[in-house]
């Protein structure tokens, strides 16, 4: 693990996205049983795992700290037929950041809905894992915009 003993305490904040793409089939019959399959309620379940993955971060992913996390929020959309977009937020105050806790609920919350999903298609892809933004630490990012 890294040292972060000497830092300052912060207010952390990401925001990572993963984002689904499915057959055209497979979003219709979501949306038209709203966003349910035989297995349960997909979308609900899946910000169940995000979050739980989030806070265990520190269990998946070697030497990252484990961090009391002040809060987690996860988002799920499906702006067209083909695809949905899963958005995790993390905060902390803490010496250390939280990028790893948002990519992991997003990541977890996508590979949710894979599962819950596959009996209608194994044709889904999860084709984009990225950190939209962070705060609270030596620098702040926020991605560019995909053209």
């Amino acid at each position: 693990m890294v040292d972060v003993g000497a830092k300052t305490v912060t207010h952390r904040v990401a925001l990572a996205e993963a984002r689904i793409r499915l057959p055209r089939s497979v979003g219709r019959a979501l949306r038209e049983s709203g966003h349910r399959t035989r297995k349960g309620p997909v979308f609900d379940t899946a910000v169940i795992a995000g979050v739980q993955a989030a806070k265990r971060t520190h269990e998946l992913i070697p030497f990252c700290h484990p961090l009391a996390l002040e809060n987690c929020q996860l988002s799920i959309a499906q702006p067209s037929l083909v695809e949905i977009r899963v958005r995790c937020e993390v905060s902390v105050h803490h010496r250390t950041g939280v990028e790893m806790e948002a990519l992991t609920g997003a990541a977890v919350a996508a590979l949710t809905i894979y599962d819950m999903c596959k009996a209608l298609s194994h044709d889904i892809e999860i084709v984009s894992l990225r950190l939209l933004a962070k705060s609270g630490g030596r620098r702040s990012i926020v991605a560019r915009k995909r053209g």
